[in-house]
């Protein structure tokens, strides 16, 4: 088989072998490139774009090989039917306005043996040019004598007019004022057409079919892939690496993305992913803004003669190919730093670095994966795969232990990541990776390199520790943030162990929170709010301990952290497991306060379990202070339902079940929140001093409930009833001394119990 560089039309001169007409073969689809999809639409404005430039003026434009078998004098392409038509469609607009069009030419002989409608369709529109003033090819056509009703269904008829419409508003888009005539020259010049390709007959040694299988071209529309590299073999003809891409994208870099081509035996798609992957970091390093451009057109402005960089953006982009050798290198690179185990678990290895919540560790190739089955390259796997270029690249120091300081940075900044600070991450990753300098920091978390100075200097005094501290980081809660710690080689050992524990199983998190608040205050408020957050015992909430535990400055955390080392202190020298040591010091401490007759709302919370069941581990208290009147939020805000945990567990111990309304509450701390039976609506809430009532509306049930509130010693103060609970003034102010729980929940029920 011997090929030879022609144009369209100059397949049919003198010095092609024999060729009179092209006719695309049975065994062909239809013609795909001018389908309407949004997709396909996209591959043909930048095809389209590719051509006319070329025609008006620009660099020739070369498209590849079209493979065929000649029968008699006619041409049967195998691989390479859509971009003949669409160049005989162009061939027509041109001439047409040029004044060009001989029905004689032979370039017009083109047609489909598909449907002889498609057949007949080329045939009439080589007789008849386009006039020059209209504003819609396609609707002049359909308008034709010669133009058949029944075309409307034949798709590849509609197809046709679908390019022919895009070649007419593309050239008024891109080059209103082209000349047709010079444009015309320049498309069929003899020696340096505009376009051009590698003519390749195939001799009789197959059946077509098996060679169309073969070429896997079976009703495809030219590639992204192929439009992409006939632009951009153009756009760096300023580089000296031109002849180098040309050679290589065809060669040694398809050979390296071979192993991950995706089961259809070709790397188009995964060959642009890769491309516009480095296109978008080089964007980002050079700070460009957020483009929606189309990829030739993005990588045109950073690889082109244009850009200052462009040499350093084509080295960075040989180098993200040429530092793999194989997909054997590609796969062994990925699974000696990084992990997707968690602590405990089989394959778990502390010298690897954890990538949170992922599913393979493969990060090259889930970038060009990207868009299969709608899974995006996040911003995130965008830093990491970056940083491992830069590493494979530069051949960095210390590879594992710096990217494991930017794993935790990137973890500790995932709320603000986005596009417009990728610049900076960018830089950042380079500082880190290359250099290992956190100094130079400046787009990630501020608390977070705090955080890392302190891990790096305590590893530096004691190097025995980084086993536990890896672990530590690694832990699904932490995420790499260790500022609920103090670093102290005396303690930091068992408290890493105990955190473990304490939090290893979900189920047992509601019992945690309570023995957690046993020992201590542990709660802090919430930044630029009224609120507190505690910890939650809702299984599917990770993110909540994640907030309380590490999304805040050190200092901030300092009572966190010192009721959190006083607890993981306890569990470590009990030696129990979590459940026997949560069960232990929530006894203790209740046992303590009920012979001291101290009913704080600290009390409530550690006593009943159903006051620490708000998923978000939020409270508001009134004036902003924890007291008997809370509100316990299931959302993070306070328009969407929550509970009042004083009222919800009155309403369960009572027994009453759905004579009462279920309390659940909107809005803010300070509106009243009414425990509210069914058939009276006698209402009652948790106030400082007791349980304020509301009595029935009701008069012939006024005489049930006033005799409830004498057999309960119901106080009047001013316009109130209230249940009083018995208190003690400790020097804070009052405090109850009885379980006000077990006074609301016996006249609750004694209400229900009349009737009311």
């Amino acid at each position: 088989m011997k090929g030879f560089l022609t144009s369209y039309a100059g397949m049919f001169e003198a010095h092609a072998p024999g060729i009179g007409s092209i006719e695309i073969p049975l065994i062909q689809r239809d013609y795909a490139q001018g389908r309407p999809s949004t997709w396909v639409g996209e591959i043909r404005a930048d095809f389209l774009e590719v051509l006319l430039d070329a025609v008006a003026g620009g660099e020739p434009v070369g498209l590849d090989f079209v493979y065929g078998k000649i029968e008699g004098t006619t041409f049967h392409p195998l691989d390479g039917q859509q971009r003949l038509t669409t160049l005989f469609l162009l061939h027509w607009y041109l001439a047409s306005a040029a004044g060009e069009l001989r029905p004689e030419a032979a370039w017009t002989r083109f047609s489909y043996a598909t449907r002889a409608s498609a057949r007949l369709f080329c045939e009439r529109l080589a007789l008849n040019p386009l006039p020059q003033d209209e504003a819609v090819p396609s609707v002049w056509i359909i308008d034709q004598a010669w133009y058949l009703h029944v075309w409307r269904n034949d798709p590849t008829i509609q197809a046709m007019l679908v390019m022919i419409d895009a070649i007419h508003r593309d050239i008024g888009r891109l080059h209103p004022d082209l000349d047709a005539h010079a444009a015309w020259q320049r498309l069929t010049h003899a020696e340096s057409p505009a376009v051009s390709f590698y003519l390749l007959p195939l001799d009789d040694m197959e059946s077509d079919e098996d060679l169309y299988i073969k070429m896997n071209s079976r009703g495809k529309p030219l590639t992204p892939f192929e439009t992409f590299k006939a632009r951009f073999e153009q756009d760096i003809r300023h580089s000296d690496r031109a002849d180098e891409f040309a050679h290589k994208i065809d060669g040694s870099w398809s050979d390296l993305l071979w192993p991950y081509h995706g089961g259809d035996n070709i790397v188009d798609d995964e060959l642009v992913h890769y491309i516009r992957f480095i296109t978008e970091l080089c964007e980002l390093r050079e700070n460009r803004p957020a483009s929606e451009d189309r990829l030739v057109r993005r990588a045109r402005a950073v690889f082109g003669r244009e850009n200052k960089r462009a040499d350093e953006h084509l080295n960075f982009l040989f180098g993200a190919f040429d530092s793999w050798r194989d997909g054997e290198h590609i796969e062994e690179t990925f699974d000696k730093v990084l992990s997707t185990a968690l602590p405990g678990q089989p394959r778990y290895d502390s010298r690897k670095v954890l990538l949170f919540g992922a599913s393979g560790v493969n990060l090259f190739e889930q970038c060009l994966r990207r868009g299969v089955f709608h899974r995006p390259f996040t911003l995130q796997q965008t830093l990491f795969l970056y940083a491992v270029l830069l590493h494979v690249i530069e051949g960095t120091e210390e590879f594992p232990r710096r990217l494991r300081v930017l794993r935790n940075l990137i973890a500790a900044s995932e709320d603000e990541m986005r596009r417009s600070s990728m610049p900076a991450l960018i830089a950042d990753v380079e500082e880190v990776i290359v250099h290992g300098d956190l100094g130079a920091v400046t787009g990630f978390s501020g608390n977070q390199v705090e955080d890392e100075r302190r891990k790096q200097k305590f590893l530096n005094a004691c190097p025995e520790f980084e086993d536990a501290l890896f672990r530590l980081e690694d832990h699904p809660i932490l995420r790499g943030t260790l500022s609920a710690f103090e670093l102290d080689s005396d303690s930091f050992r068992h408290r890493a162990e105990a955190f473990e524990t304490a939090f290893g199983k979900p189920l047992y998190w509601r019992d945690l929170t309570g023995a957690l608040l046993a020992t201590g205050n542990y709660q802090r408020r919430r930044p630029k709010s009224s609120a507190w957050q505690f910890g939650t015992g809702s299984t599917g909430q990770e993110w909540v301990w994640r907030y309380l535990l590490a999304e805040t400055t050190f200092d901030a955390l300092a009572t966190t952290r010192a009721v959190l080392g006083e607890f993981l202190d306890g569990l470590a020298a009990s030696g129990s497991g979590a459940a026997e040591y949560f069960g232990t010091v929530t006894g203790e401490w209740l046992a303590e306060r009920e012979t001291a007759e101290v009913f704080d709302w600290r009390y409530y919370l550690v006593k009943y379990s159903s006051m620490r069941e708000g998923a978000t581990g939020i409270y508001y208290g009134v004036d902003g202070e924890l007291g008997y009147s809370l509100c316990m939020l299931r959302t993070k805000q306070r328009n969407g339902n929550y509970r009042d945990p004083i009222l919800l567990e009155v309403w369960k111990s009572s027994g009453a079940g759905d004579r009462v309304a279920d309390p659940w509450f909107t809005g803010y701390e300070t509106n009243p929140r009414w425990l509210r039976l069914e058939r009276s609506s006698v209402g009652m809430r948790s106030v400082s001093d007791g349980f304020e009532l509301q009595a029935p509306e009701d008069e012939a049930l006024r005489a049930k409930f006033d005799d409830i509130c004498r057999r309960h010693d119901v106080e009047e103060a001013g316009d109130r009833l209230v249940v009083k609970a018995p208190q003690r003034d400790h020097g804070d102010g009052p405090v109850d001394s009885a379980d006000r729980v077990v006074l609301g929940a016996a006249f609750l029920r004694d209400l229900v119990a009349a009737g009311l």
